[in-house]
């Protein structure tokens, strides 16, 4: 491979750190958007070693007491921090192992929710006519069907697991970011550059990817993260009206668990790990995606001084 081969590569992946090192130079800069950072980062690290680093298995094992009893509903000791469930089981164990599908769910439902929603905006803006008019409608239609009753008429049907409940996801809440994406893109197209280039005989593809995307690409970004919470918090409320994955541990699961055996009002313990955890992360992507919208939208920072 030669030399003025590599260069490019070269370019591309120090202008890809530029734009790393960038981004995390502004969120140290926003105190709040900085905390949310650190709970996301703190998240993506339970969601992908949580079940390796949890003391116990958090379905099979079951803490004992020292007559050899198991201990139900006990409260925080040093043998179980985070106390045990009305079935004998280390609370905090489960607390590790069910970020992980919660992870998986927010991070893919939060990418198909933020990618579909920029392809149809886009398509539907740039081309507009007859073509944005059948993506609008589709996009209307999606808009009058509530998500959650029909999330639970389609589970129904199927047999919950992460991978489904993350395309239903997505199959819902793309509607937002399309309808947005589509109206920047009406205006980005009107843009000399843009005329310019079609002028100059640039091809469909070559227009809206090159010329017409990386202009709107900073609210499609804004959107996958809005997208991630999104995700989240659906899929904590399926799985706490039993319509999770029963194959596995979540956060959502936990509370499900915890209201179906009747201690919600007693057992705090078992509570407040799962929806602290919730609340944190969706809060933490919202105060990361309000810094960046500030920069998108200055009108919403000179409200806010």
């Amino acid at each position: 491979m030669s030399v003025d081969s590599v260069e490019p590569v070269r370019s591309w992946l120090r202008s890809g750190v530029d734009r790393v090192a960038s981004n995390l130079r502004f969120i140290a800069g926003d105190t709040p958007a900085a905390v949310g950072f650190a709970v996301i980062a703190t998240f993506a690290f339970l969601g992908v070693f949580g079940p390796v680093i949890a003391p116990h298995d958090p379905i099979r094992y079951s803490v004992q007491t020292g007559q050899g009893t198991i201990a139900r509903l006990n409260a925080p000791t040093l043998a179980a921090p985070f106390g045990t469930t009305a079935y004998g089981k280390d609370v905090f164990s489960q607390f590790l192992a069910g970020a992980r599908p919660t992870f998986i769910v927010g991070l893919f439902g939060g990418l198909a929710t933020g990618g579909v929603g920029f392809l149809v905006g886009l398509v539907a803006g740039y081309f507009g006519g007859t073509v944005d008019e059948v993506l609008m409608r589709l996009t209307d239609l999606t808009f009058s069907l509530p998500f959650m009753p029909m999330a639970l008429l389609l589970l129904t049907f199927v047999q919950p697991n992460i991978w489904v409940i993350t395309a239903i996801v997505a199959a819902f809440l793309w509607k937002m970011p399309a309808r947005v994406i589509r109206s920047e893109v009406l205006s980005v197209s009107e843009r000399t550059f843009v005329r310019s280039a079609k002028a100059s005989g640039a091809g469909h593809l070559r227009t809206m990817f090159v010329h017409v995307a990386p202009n709107v690409l900073p609210i499609a970004f804004l959107y996958t993260a809005y997208g991630v919470a999104w995700s989240i918090a659906a899929q904590a409320s399926l799985a706490f009206l039993g319509f999770g994955d029963p194959t596995t541990t979540s956060w959502g699961r936990m509370l499900r668990q915890v209201f179906a055996s009747g201690s919600i009002r007693v057992a705090w313990w078992w509570v407040i790990p799962p929806a602290v955890g919730i609340a944190a992360v969706t809060t933490s992507v919202f105060l990361i995606g309000r810094a960046y919208e500030e920069v998108i939208n200055p009108e919403i920072s000179e409200q806010s001084q």
